[in-house]
Protein backbone atom coordinates (compact mmCIF):
# COMPACT_ATOMS: atom_id res chain seq x y z
CA UNK A 1 0.00 0.00 0.00
CA UNK A 2 2.84 2.12 0.27
CA UNK A 3 4.49 1.65 -2.15
CA UNK A 4 1.42 2.33 -4.45
CA UNK A 5 0.96 5.47 -2.70
CA UNK A 6 4.29 6.78 -3.25
CA UNK A 7 3.55 5.88 -6.82
CA UNK A 8 0.77 7.83 -7.21
CA UNK A 9 2.64 10.61 -4.97
CA UNK A 10 5.80 10.04 -7.77
CA UNK A 11 3.19 9.93 -10.43
CA UNK A 12 1.43 13.17 -9.70
CA UNK A 13 4.42 15.11 -9.19
CA UNK A 14 5.00 13.80 -12.43
CA UNK A 15 2.47 15.03 -13.82
CA UNK A 16 2.34 18.17 -11.38
CA UNK A 17 6.02 18.88 -12.89
CA UNK A 18 4.68 18.46 -16.76
CA UNK A 19 1.94 20.57 -16.07
CA UNK A 20 4.03 23.44 -14.85
CA UNK A 21 6.58 23.09 -17.64
CA UNK A 22 3.40 23.43 -19.99
CA UNK A 23 2.06 26.41 -17.79
CA UNK A 24 5.87 27.62 -17.56
CA UNK A 25 5.61 27.67 -21.76
CA UNK A 26 1.77 28.84 -21.91
CA UNK A 27 3.44 31.69 -19.96
CA UNK A 28 6.21 32.33 -22.35
CA UNK A 29 4.39 32.47 -24.86
CA UNK A 30 1.36 34.21 -24.07
CA UNK A 31 4.41 36.87 -22.35
CA UNK A 32 6.23 36.96 -26.41
CA UNK A 33 2.85 37.46 -27.96
CA UNK A 34 2.04 40.20 -25.23
CA UNK A 35 5.53 41.81 -26.16
CA UNK A 36 4.73 41.54 -30.07
CA UNK A 37 1.52 43.19 -29.24
CA UNK A 38 3.36 45.92 -26.68
CA UNK A 39 5.79 46.84 -29.42
CA UNK A 40 3.62 46.99 -32.35
CA UNK A 41 1.35 49.10 -30.56
CA UNK A 42 4.33 51.42 -29.58
CA UNK A 43 5.63 51.57 -33.00
CA UNK A 44 2.08 52.70 -34.23
CA UNK A 45 2.07 55.21 -31.09
CA UNK A 46 5.51 56.24 -32.60
CA UNK A 47 4.13 56.43 -35.73
CA UNK A 48 1.42 58.39 -35.32
CA UNK A 49 3.75 60.48 -33.03
CA UNK A 50 5.96 61.10 -35.92
CA UNK A 51 3.23 61.77 -38.19
CA UNK A 52 1.26 64.46 -35.37
CA UNK A 53 5.08 66.23 -35.73
CA UNK A 54 5.27 66.26 -39.15
CA UNK A 55 1.75 67.78 -39.28
CA UNK A 56 2.45 70.06 -36.29
CA UNK A 57 6.02 70.85 -37.82
CA UNK A 58 4.05 71.64 -41.45
CA UNK A 59 1.44 73.65 -40.06
CA UNK A 60 4.11 75.74 -38.36
CA UNK A 61 5.65 76.02 -41.49
CA UNK A 62 2.65 77.14 -43.40
CA UNK A 63 1.92 79.60 -40.56
CA UNK A 64 5.46 81.47 -41.21
CA UNK A 65 5.04 81.61 -44.67
CA UNK A 66 1.89 83.11 -44.30
CA UNK A 67 3.42 85.46 -42.11
CA UNK A 68 6.21 86.24 -44.40
CA UNK A 69 3.79 86.43 -47.19
CA UNK A 70 2.15 89.07 -44.88
CA UNK A 71 4.80 91.05 -44.30
CA UNK A 72 6.18 90.92 -47.95
CA UNK A 73 2.69 92.00 -48.92
CA UNK A 74 2.68 94.58 -46.13
CA UNK A 75 6.27 95.78 -47.13
CA UNK A 76 5.49 96.03 -50.28
CA UNK A 77 2.38 97.99 -49.93
CA UNK A 78 4.14 100.71 -48.17
CA UNK A 79 6.58 100.72 -51.12
CA UNK A 80 3.87 101.09 -53.52
CA UNK A 81 2.70 103.98 -51.23
CA UNK A 82 5.74 105.53 -50.68
CA UNK A 83 6.88 105.85 -54.72
CA UNK A 84 3.31 106.99 -55.19
CA UNK A 85 3.88 109.71 -52.82
CA UNK A 86 6.89 110.47 -54.46
CA UNK A 87 5.63 110.85 -57.96
CA UNK A 88 3.16 112.99 -56.61
CA UNK A 89 5.20 115.17 -55.26
CA UNK A 90 7.36 115.38 -58.38
CA UNK A 91 4.51 115.27 -60.93
CA UNK A 92 3.57 118.90 -58.41
CA UNK A 93 6.90 120.05 -58.91
CA UNK A 94 6.88 119.51 -62.42
CA UNK A 95 3.46 121.02 -62.85
CA UNK A 96 4.45 124.26 -60.88
CA UNK A 97 7.49 124.42 -63.01
CA UNK A 98 6.09 124.63 -65.99
CA UNK A 99 3.02 127.13 -65.07
CA UNK A 100 5.94 129.52 -64.06
CA UNK A 101 7.56 128.75 -67.29
CA UNK A 102 4.02 129.16 -69.24
CA UNK A 103 3.65 132.24 -67.01
CA UNK A 104 7.01 133.70 -67.30
CA UNK A 105 6.77 133.27 -71.27
CA UNK A 106 2.87 134.52 -71.41
CA UNK A 107 4.14 137.70 -70.10
CA UNK A 108 7.15 138.07 -72.63
CA UNK A 109 4.54 137.39 -75.14
CA UNK A 110 2.25 140.06 -73.59
CA UNK A 111 5.50 142.43 -73.46
CA UNK A 112 6.15 141.99 -76.89
CA UNK A 113 2.89 142.34 -78.45
CA UNK A 114 2.19 145.73 -76.19
CA UNK A 115 5.46 146.77 -77.52
CA UNK A 116 4.34 146.04 -81.27
CA UNK A 117 1.23 147.45 -80.52
CA UNK A 118 2.76 150.88 -79.15
CA UNK A 119 4.97 150.49 -81.65
CA UNK A 120 2.07 150.39 -84.77
CA UNK A 121 0.22 153.18 -82.72
CA UNK A 122 3.50 155.38 -83.16
CA UNK A 123 3.57 154.78 -86.94
CA UNK A 124 -0.36 155.20 -87.07
CA UNK A 125 0.19 158.19 -85.13
CA UNK A 126 3.09 159.34 -87.35
CA UNK A 127 1.12 158.87 -90.35
CA UNK A 128 -2.16 160.67 -88.99
CA UNK A 129 0.01 163.82 -87.68
CA UNK A 130 1.98 163.70 -91.60
CA UNK A 131 -1.39 163.03 -93.76
CA UNK A 132 -2.81 166.16 -91.74
CA UNK A 133 0.17 167.85 -92.44
CA UNK A 134 -0.57 167.48 -96.02
CA UNK A 135 -3.56 168.51 -96.36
Amino acid sequence: HEREHDREISELAAKHAEEMEKLRAELKEEQRHLLDELRQQMAATHRAEHEQAQLQSQALHSLELEALRLTLNNMHTSQLELTQSNLRKEKETALMELREMLNDKRAQEVAILQSRHQMEWEKIKEQYLKEKDDL
